[in-house]
C-alpha cells in the first residue's frame, strides 16, 4: 500500500531506479565491509573461533547483499 505512494513521490521528484539502486548498493557495500572488518578483528582476538566466525561472517555478508538484490528488483522489476 505504501509502495505506490513512495513510487509516485519518487517519480514526481525525478528520482529514477538507478539512483535507488546506487544508494542500496552503497549501503550493502558498507555493510559487507563492516562485517568483514569485524570478522577479521574477531579472528585476530581468538584464532580458535575461526570456523564459527567465518560461518557467521558469510551469513552476515549474504544478508547485507540481499538488500542490494531487493533494490535491483524494485528499481527495474516494474519495467
Amino acid at each position: 500500500m505504501i509502495t505506490p505512494i513512495i513510487a509516485e513521490a519518487a517519480a514526481a521528484a525525478g528520482i529514477s531506479g538507478s539512483f535507488t539502486l546506487a544508494i542500496a548498493g552503497a549501503g550493502a557495500a558498507i555493510g559487507i565491509g563492516m562485517v568483514g572488518a569485524k570478522a577479521v578483528e574477531a579472528v585476530g582476538r581468538n584464532p580458535g573461533a575461526f570456523g564459527k566466525v567465518l560461518t557467521l561472517g558469510i551469513i552476515g555478508m549474504a544478508l547485507a547483499e540481499a538488500i542490494a538484490i531487493y533494490a535491483l528488483i524494485l528499481a527495474f522489476g516494474g519495467r
